[in-house]
């Protein structure tokens, strides 16, 4: 004992010696220098030592002028962004990690006996130095990586600190929800989030942290902390023989999460629902769910909760697909090989999406494998595709390509109508995407998206469309809180077509729309209970709206060139996932957008509370290039709240705010490839919408079955229609055929699910209508009277039935149901003759309905065999659409064939259409 009271006395005597000599004074200057070399410089000019580990230091520079600047103040400047301390013993500078060595004992082991320090006082001010337990070198035999957390400071009384972190996988970086925190010396621990995010309050010093969930392998680390700090967590798959199990990570998610209306659908869960040709499709699988329907078969688009078509966002990797469809929408013009994931959004619309009123699709396209290269590929009655991942750095990067052809026409010549008999139609399209992990802090991913349609309905005219799409990803973790995501991105549609008939009126039409734009989004982490959404996002339109040039050197066809439309959108937005307690939650959000139209164009200005229409003219003006014509603009709110009644149960209520700027023009029932996009202008207002929604969810037996019940009520105004007989191809003062008037949606969506067993699948079924209203003083402006009438897309009645049947491992059978009522139509109700013509009185418009529509489908499935080492792994689909053979109406129409006024019935596919497709994995 009387040892180590000397060696402390001994220890105290130099420490008071030293903090009497004079410190010294360096003159130094350095730029973007390694820590390393700046001590160097200081050891050599002033015949110090320094004493130190190589491996304390990291990548990181540092740069400073100082003149005759105290030694203590240069080091604490090169080490402020670091975990390094140092002492120093007159000519000896030794530097510490995470530790701090003491010159003097604390003030209260000198204070007077007869000062007033409480007890309470004396103790917080103590400083407690770390001690380290050799005994705990090992648990279970294995030896435990030490991690030292923060910096140690002087002056620093904390016994406290915070500990936080991401944990993911370490093959695919994805989060890991659920993953349980343990400190096993201190009988602490928490869980991470569905973003893989935890955080934990810890005592200073040793903590043996134990990170274990069902999959992966267990890890246990030493962790020394100093101070608030960082560990991430990269976890390795863990596989173990067992009897089939079947694990969800998000098995309450459904019940829990704060936002309602949405539905997100894994491409792997397409593969054995059967669909028309064979062919898997992720966004045809989305109409099976309710509130998502379609104007029938041939239509291109979605309509949703009520709405049209263009007021849908459909993006891939952050970038927008204006036509999301081939073949007259009978397939998605996405490789469903190198797609990932669709999530849908129809209800509650976070903050962070905007510029469209009814929905958005969130597609994700596959990350390439970074270790292995492996394919999928397939062969259809009609199509062939495939995809392949090759790792480019082994264990950083990836490339994933894909790629898709048709060879259709024989489809056609098979249906039931003359004129499709005719056509012809085929399609490509090519995918690629780079991913990128440049360290654990950053990642880049861009991809590459090109398609193509080629059709020709009649024999005179050749139509083709495509869309071109470019997006770059950039993922950056700013801090401990703070992770930042900036997308640039470029989408271009356009259509050309060349009619080449019998007489002089040949003509080329092109039709293109271009979009530039970026958005920046941080997710801030502040707490277990708090996650902030906020960014900015900005987007520049330029449209053709239509060029028409004569087609050969005979053609009489005049010249028309529209001129070119610019605007620019922009916004910011903020958001935060608020969770209250327990059984409360929030997503609060703020948007404003705004919308700007650009010179250079001739814009008419009309009297006000006057008809557009050439003798209201007022005035004519001419804007330059960019030069401001028109702002709009607004404040979107988006506010959704959950309630568990039970772990299991839970009652949700939402309410959202849009602004749409850009508007489809189509006189059509249904949706087509050649419908052309109109900005908002001087004369064209933007679409707004409120929409209300309370909805109830149940699982059951953990997830086996979930049940939900959605009610929804929408309100939308300035919503474009046209007048009867609109011209909409080359009018360059299109505002007056344009009517914009009011709408209403309403509907009750009912889903029942089951997840798990050898039976599995869902019904969903949707009582919804939707209706349009446009008033005007002026007749010319009014439709139905001024009154409300349904929409071209009002179906009250929507059931699915989807079902998949598991035989063994390797077979299963799969079927879907499909009942829709008939949408509306206009037809004539009598006719009449004036000057020896005769004219046809049509009804109110959608006053009547085409035929309901009903449709089952089967499939049989044939997996490959199980074995584990083999080339690659086969799948067959053997499926009949339509399989009782419905008539089911495409359109009606009407003819006047001898003074008399028949109706005809287009039907798409009218037979039951066999397929047989094989796919293969390696």
């Amino acid at each position: 004992m009387k040892k180590y009271i000397i060696l402390a006395l001994i220890l105290l005597f130099s420490l008071t010696t030293y903090s009497q000599q004079k410190e010294t004074l360096v003159t130094i200057q350095f730029k973007d220098s390694p820590i390393k070399d700046v001590l160097s410089k200081i050891e050599n000019s002033y015949n110090l030592n320094f004493y130190f580990s190589d491996k304390w230091f990291n990548s990181g520079k540092v740069s400073g002028i100082y003149t005759e600047e105290k030694l203590t103040t240069i080091l604490e400047d090169i080490f402020k962004n670091t975990d390094l301390n140092y002492f120093i013993d007159k000519a000896n500078v030794y530097i510490l990690q995470n530790r701090i060595v003491y010159n003097e004992l604390p003030k209260i082991f000198s204070a007077p006996i007869n000062d007033t320090v409480s007890i309470k006082e004396k103790k917080s001010n103590i400083i407690t130095p770390v001690f380290y337990n050799k005994n705990n070198n090992d648990v279970n035999n294995s030896i435990i990586e030490t991690v030292r957390i923060g910096k140690s400071t002087i002056n620093s009384t904390k016994s406290i600190f915070t500990l936080s972190g991401y944990i993911k996988q370490h093959l695919n970086n994805e989060p890991i929800p659920n993953v349980t925190i343990y400190v096993k010396n201190r009988n602490l621990g928490v869980s991470t989030n569905n973003n893989g995010f935890y955080e934990i309050k810890l005592p200073k010093g040793e903590n043996l942290i134990e990170v274990s969930s069902i999959g992966v392998k267990t890890q246990i680390k030493r962790v020394f902390l100093f101070n608030n700090g960082q560990l991430n967590f990269s976890l390795n798959e863990d596989i173990e023989e067992l009897d089939e199990i079947i694990v969800d990570g998000a098995q309450d998610v459904n019940v829990e999460e704060t936002l309602m209306g949405t539905s997100e659908i894994d491409s792997e869960e397409s593969k054995n629902i059967p669909l028309v040709l064979g062919e898997r499709n992720i966004l045809k699988v989305a109409t099976t769910l309710p509130g998502i329907t379609t104007a029938g078969e041939g239509a291109t688009g979605f309509n949703v909760r009520g709405g049209k078509t263009d007021q849908n966002l459909i993006l891939l990797d952050d970038a927008v697909i204006y036509n999301p469809s081939h073949f007259f929408g009978i397939f998605q013009a996405l490789n469903p090989f190198t797609t990932k994931s669709l999530k849908v959004y129809k209800g509650s619309i976070p903050s962070e999406f905007g510029g469209r009123l009814s929905s958005v699709f969130d597609i994700k396209s596959k990350d390439g494998s970074i270790d292995n290269f492996t394919g999928e590929a397939s062969i259809g009655p009609i199509t062939n595709n495939i995809a392949l991942e090759l790792p480019v750095v082994k264990g950083k990067s990836s490339l994933m390509v894909g790629g898709r052809s048709t060879y259709s026409d024989w489809v056609l010549k098979s249906l039931d109508d003359d004129n499709l008999k005719k056509s012809k139609a085929n399609f490509y399209d090519l995918i690629a995407k780079y991913n990128h992990k440049i360290n654990d802090k950053n990642d880049i991913k861009a991809t590459a998206y090109y398609s193509k349609d080629v059709f020709s309905i009649t024999s005179d005219s050749l139509y083709s469309y495509n869309n071109a799409v470019f997006s770059l990803s950039w993922d950056n973790q700013l801090n401990d809180k703070n992770v930042g995501n900036l997308s640039l991105f470029n989408s271009h549609y356009g259509f050309n077509i060349d009619y080449d008939g019998d007489t002089n009126d040949d003509f080329a039409f092109d039709y293109g729309i271009i979009e530039t734009g970026f958005k920046y989004k941080v997710t801030y982490l502040y707490n277990s209970k708090h996650k902030i959404n906020y960014g900015i996002t900005s987007k520049l339109y330029n449209v053709t709206p239509g060029n028409k040039e004569p087609l050969g050197d005979e053609s009489d066809v005049e010249k028309i060139n529209l001129d070119k439309e610019k605007g620019l959108e922009s916004a910011i937005f903020l958001s935060d996932d608020f969770e209250l307690n327990d059984k409360l939650m929030f997503n609060l959000g703020v948007r404003y957008s705004a919308f700007t139209t650009l010179g250079k164009n001739i814009t008419r200005v009309y009297k006000n509370e006057e008809p557009k229409n050439d003798e209201t003219v007022e005035e004519i003006v001419n804007f330059d290039n960019n030069e401001e014509v028109k702002t709009y603009g607004g404040l979107e709110t988006r506010i959704a709240v959950r309630y568990l009644l039970k772990d299991n149960l839970s009652i949700k209520a939402s309410y959202n705010k849009m602004y749409q700027y850009i508007h489809t023009l189509s006189n059509n029932t249904t949706g087509s490839p050649i419908d052309t996009w109109k900005l908002s202008d001087y004369n064209i207002k933007p679409q707004k919408a409120e929409q209300f929604a309370l909805g109830l969810y149940k699982n059951i037996e953990g997830n086996d079955y979930e049940i939900s019940l959605e009610g929804y009520y929408k309100l939308s105004n300035n919503v474009p229609d046209f007048k009867t007989g609109a011209q909409l191809t080359l009018n360059e003062n299109i505002e007056t055929e344009i009517l914009q008037g009011k709408g209403k949606a309403y509907g009750v969506e009912f889903l029942v699910r089951k997840n798990a067993g050898d039976v599995n699948g869902w019904l969903s079924y949707t009582y919804s209508r939707s209706f349009l209203k446009l008033n005007s003083k002026f007749s010319e402006e009014q439709v139905n009277d001024g009154d409300y009438f349904p929409s071209n897309y009002d179906k009250p009645h929507n059931l699915n039935l989807v079902s998949n049947f598991k035989i063994t491992r390797r077979f299963s059978f799969s079927g879907n149901f499909t009942y829709q009522t008939g949408r509306p139509v206009t037809y004539p109700i009598g006719n009449f003759t004036y000057k020896g013509s005769n004219y046809s009185i049509y009804s109110d418009r959608n006053k009547f309905r085409i035929p309901d529509y009903f449709r089952l489908d089967l499939s049989f499935n044939v997996e490959g065999n199980h074995k584990l080492k083999k080339i690659g792994h086969s799948f067959w689909n053997i499926s009949v659409y339509n399989v009782l053979g419905r008539n089911n109406p495409y359109s009606v129409y009407f003819v006047t064939e001898d003074n008399e006024v028949k109706a005809y019935k287009s039907s798409i596919f009218s037979i039951p259409i066999p397929t047989i497709t094989y796919n293969i994995k390696f």
